[in-house]
């Protein structure tokens, strides 16, 4: 969903996109700066839905926000159990905001297990929807409830808003010709309903929706759409609900643009594909299922129209080794996987360095060793992404820091990968991959250049003054080969993993050829041009420098934040490429007193720094498979600081 965002002085009158339902009764409304809302659910119960609705109608009404989903990863877990809780928890606000907050100020939990999974989270004072309906013998025992919380006193001093939601959907549907079964399955919708009335969120968009997506089945959709008006106006009605809110556009967080919400893997989709027509070369993709990546295969191959070419392989390393012949082929080439998939793609990855080819490689980090959490989020492959490959097998490494950053992410990779004809390795996350937030539309002329000249004939005269092409003759600035089409006349060349001689590329063995090759090739990569490391130190005398990497910034910047704002001078410097690292990196890094890197691995920045700069850098380490909470961080760094 899309929404056009003027300037500050334009929006001063608080429009909004698209049509809203207005509360019609006299009940109170009460204006806030930002709020956080958490659905949770068994993983039938439609919540990552409904918490995409409701993040949708949010974008569009223009409000800051970002998301965080968390589900099981079983197709369909246990119902009622706490392993079977998923939940969808929502941050918007009417100014700039950077993680997906701490801590929910409303919950709504379906059923027992939802409640108790999530309640440790809810701080007192917080609204908790129940639906009653659920609260069963039966089912508070399955979660081990020996009497009812809603009863014995467990939810003394919170806000509890008992709601049958069940009955109330069952009873909102009886015109429809639906069994029981059927018409429950509706609830979800009944509480996007109720929590799009006491947030004013815009209502025209989920119903557009719903009528599309169950356009071949109009029953259902007339029924989803009655059970979620019939939401709103329980809510306009009831006496429980005396108060609703509201949360202004954030009208000064935003530069004047085109705005749609939008999620990691749909922004690494989407900046494959411009960079795809930036290098005026075709998009092929070479992948293999699997948890959290999946969702760029599948979007990929929605555009054709773009001359995007998808392939689904039988495992990952024939998935890997077509995006390698396609990259020979002269296309941009790009597999995606997860940590496991890299493994079983390195040797592959390791060819593509000794064939010095343009690959991408895009790591959607998850929790491991081996199967480990596939739908939870780690920032684990780091060092396995620098080293995991026999031999020397230099390779760049670049990491988005937030889910709109992934479209610029994925065009800086294909900027690397053609420059300088390599592999270059991508490490996103779960917690991006699957999060959203706000992302401005960039227009076509502030993307990059990537066009590239492919080699048409001939580059080295011979003593005897014939002319040949040498394949591995480099560009003098970058190192690069030239990229020879096959099929070219005259360009014949031989390719394989054996190792080339310098210029010919004829296969050798010779000891000192494979020493300068070795070289070569990591010289290649040390002089990739990368900008700078920005370091945000607002009195240019802090003594403490955070530094993380990737998807760690918003729960950082967060944690920074609120130091700053209690009286704490602190630095903070982000790093998007860590292999080569920026230039400025080791000077930055001895201006400072303490280093510390909050990761969500147990320190491989950290290693790595602190083997190369020989710096003390302390490390923060969380892997729990959630991300970082900016108060957790903030007391760490707090520590820090005073240690």
């Amino acid at each position: 969903m899309t929404s056009q965002v003027s300037s500050p002085a334009e929006q001063a009158d608080g429009a909004v996109v698209g049509e809203q339902r207005k509360p019609a009764s006299e009940k109170d409304v009460r204006r806030l700066d930002r709020v956080i809302i958490r659905f949770a659910g068994d993983s039938g119960d439609g919540m990552q839905l409904t918490g995409d609705r409701f993040t949708s109608e949010t974008a569009s009404f223009g409000n800051d926000l970002s998301t965080l989903p968390n589900f099981p990863a079983e197709i369909r877990a246990p119902a009622g159990t706490l392993p079977g809780v998923s939940s969808f928890q929502l941050h918007f606000a009417d100014h700039d905001i950077l993680t997906p907050g701490d801590a929910p100020n409303v919950l709504v939990a379906m059923n027992p297990a939802a409640l108790k999974a999530n309640i440790a989270d809810v701080p007192r004072g917080a609204e908790i929807i129940v639906n009653t309906d659920e609260f069963t013998k039966r089912a508070m025992a399955k979660v081990g409830y020996a009497t009812s919380p809603l009863e014995d006193g467990a939810l003394d001093g919170y806000s509890v808003h008992p709601v049958p939601l069940t009955t109330l959907t069952v009873e909102a549907l009886k015109e429809f010709d639906l069994s029981r079964k059927e018409a429950e399955r509706s609830k979800n919708m009944f509480a996007l309903g109720l929590l799009s009335w006491m947030y004013h969120r815009p209502t025209e968009g989920t119903e557009k929706f719903l009528a599309t997506k169950f356009a071949k089945k109009p029953e259902i959709a007339a029924a989803n759409i009655a059970a979620f008006r019939a939401g709103w106006n329980f809510g306009e009605t009831t006496e429980d609900f005396a108060v609703s809110y509201e949360i202004a556009p954030a009208t000064q967080a935003f530069p004047t643009g085109t705005y749609r919400n939008i999620s990691g893997n749909l922004a690494l989709s989407y900046g494959l594909i411009a960079a795809s027509r930036q290098a005026d070369l075709p998009l092929f993709l070479g992948s293999y299922p699997i948890t959290p990546a999946s969702d760029i295969l599948h979007e990929l191959s929605r555009h054709k129209n773009f001359g995007v070419r998808t392939f689904q392989a039988e495992d990952e390393i024939a998935g890997i080794g077509a995006a390698l012949g396609a990259a020979f082929g002269g296309s941009l080439a790009v597999t995606t996987t997860s940590g496991p998939g890299v493994a079983l793609k390195s040797e592959t990855i390791g060819l593509a360095v000794s064939l010095e080819l343009p690959l991408l490689v895009i790591d959607i980090q998850r929790g491991g060793p081996s199967t480990g959490l596939p739908t939870k989020t780690e920032q684990a492959d780091l060092l396995q992404a620098m080293y995991g490959r026999n031999g020397e097998a230099p390779v760049p490494i670049i990491a988005p820091r937030t889910p709109a950053d992934c479209f610029d992410a994925a065009l800086e990779a294909a900027r690397i990968a053609l420059t300088y004809r390599t592999p270059v390795l991508l490490l996103s996350d779960g917690y991006l991959a699957n999060g959203s937030e706000p992302w401005r539309i960039p227009e076509i002329d502030e993307l990059p250049d990537l066009r590239v000249q492919f080699a048409q004939g001939p580059n080295h005269t011979l003593d005897d003054g014939s002319k040949v092409f040498w394949p591995y003759k480099r560009d003098p600035r970058t190192l690069a080969r030239p990229w020879a089409i096959p099929g070219t006349p005259g360009l014949e060349h031989r390719i394989g993993g054996i190792e080339k001689q310098d210029g010919t590329g004829n296969i050798s063995y010779d000891p000192a050829n494979h020493d300068f090759m070795v070289r070569t090739r990591q010289a290649k990569i040390d002089g990739i041009d990368v900008p700078d490391m920005e370091v945000d130190d607002l009195t240019g005398n802090a003594d403490t420098l955070v530094l993380g990497w990737g998807s760690t910034y918003g729960p950082i910047t967060a944690a920074v934040r609120r130091l700053r704002a209690a009286g704490e001078n602190i630095a903070q410097a982000h790093l998007r490429h860590l292999n080569p690292f920026p230039r400025n990196l080791g000077t930055v890094l001895k201006r400072y007193e303490k280093v510390v890197v909050p990761e969500m691995n147990l320190g491989q920045l950290a290693t790595l720094v602190r083997a190369k700069y020989l710096v003390d850098a302390q490390s923060y380490n969380q892997v729990n498979g959630m991300p970082f909470k900016a108060e957790q961080l903030a007391t760490a760094l707090k520590e820090a600081i005073d240690g």
